[in-house]
């Protein structure tokens, strides 16, 4: 006798049939967001797959010296990102050469990384899991620890009915779980979906006004980027000498390209930049209008100066505050699964 539930996880609800004890999960898309790109059809979610990415997600298993998870770098609380410094740091006290970028709303994006050297979610796991400068390890070691644990077995038997561990069902999973990461209930959202009560102060208003004048033709919304690459006119780092995109594309017309980051939850997910050189905001917006360095590759809509006055970026960013989403970044379905283990797995 089938049963029929229904549960809701943050913007995600639970529908359907008990197959194998598990429930299975239909995405909800935000009302005016564009479809996912996201094929769900070649991944269907379930609750159980979704907590077993979780639970990989929080766990240092992945690295090679059971010191580095994936939360080391995207920090629930700080829009799934780190703010304690400015390139990511990976087991033994390596430094990265690029700042973690802001994770959420990847359902609607084709490429990843900085450079869009992925191009799947349910692989983009493997680039940190090998990296040596990140967690160093391999998907056949990481298949071999969660083989030894007795918790990952029975998550591995509720998510796909049986204890084996395989590489694509391991990467599955934590793509699952990270496309629950939905971030769509800031104060702007309130005041696009006319929740009663809620408006754009004058302030605001103001700095919305500037934002579709000088920053949506990049960051355009609702999801506040356009998940494309662009030259925003930094100049190059002499230390890390990082010219993006080119790296993968080895076009000279992807030189200095870097992915657009969305600006939801922009207020937690400092420092800035790929190579995260800015602190502030203030130092952003400063960039914008006074930073510029020409390239052949700059972005067309910055070969103007972008002209505000200082009255102008205080309202600008004003409205930048609007996208932060606290029921995101405090959200108890996105935290550490404390309910499945206290600590984490052990080789």
């Amino acid at each position: 006798m089938k049963k029929y539930v229904i549960v809701l996880i943050g913007l995600l609800w639970y529908m359907a049939a008990s197959l194998k004890g598990d429930t299975t999960v239909r995405f909800h898309v935000p009302a005016g967001w564009p479809a996912p790109v996201y094929d769900f059809t070649k991944n269907p979610p379930s609750a159980a797959k979704i907590l077993l990415g979780r639970a990989l997600f929080y766990d240092p298993v992945l690295s090679a010296d059971s010191t580095i998870s994936c939360t080391s770098c995207h920090l629930q609380y700080t829009a799934f990102t780190h703010v304690d410094h400015t390139l990511s740091h990976g087991i033994k006290g390596s430094i990265g050469t690029r700042n973690a970028p802001a994770t959420m709303n990847l359902a609607w994006s084709k490429l990843f990384m900085w450079d869009g050297a992925v191009n799947h979610l349910d692989v983009q796991p493997l680039a940190p899991i090998a990296h040596p400068a990140e967690m160093g390890s391999s998907l056949d070691s990481v298949i071999f620890r969660l083989q030894r644990s007795t918790t990952y077995k029975k998550l591995f038997i509720s998510a796909f009915g049986d204890s084996i561990v395989t590489g694509e069902r391991l990467l599955k999973s934590i793509s699952q779980f990270m496309l629950t990461l939905v971030s769509a209930n800031s104060k702007y959202d309130q005041v696009k979906n006319k929740v009663p009560g809620v408006a754009f102060s004058l302030v605001e208003e103001k700095g919305y006004s500037l934002f579709r004048e000088h920053c949506a033709s990049c960051h355009t919304e609702p999801l506040f980027t356009t998940n494309s690459f662009a030259n925003n006119g930094l100049a190059v780092d002499t230390t890390l000498n990082d010219y993006g995109r080119i790296r993968i594309t080895h076009a000279a017309k992807d030189s200095l390209l870097f992915k657009i980051p969305t600006l939801r939850n922009v207020e937690y997910s400092y420092p800035y930049m790929h190579d995260g050189r800015f602190k502030r905001l203030q130092d952003v917006i400063n960039h914008y209008t006074s930073g510029i360095v020409q390239h052949k590759t700059l972005s067309p809509e910055l070969m103007r100066p972008i002209v505000l006055s200082a009255d102008d970026k205080v309202d600008l960013l004003a409205f930048l505050l609007t996208l932060t989403d606290k029921k995101f970044l405090f959200n108890p379905d996105y935290s550490f699964p404390k309910e499945i283990f206290l600590n984490p797995a052990k080789e």
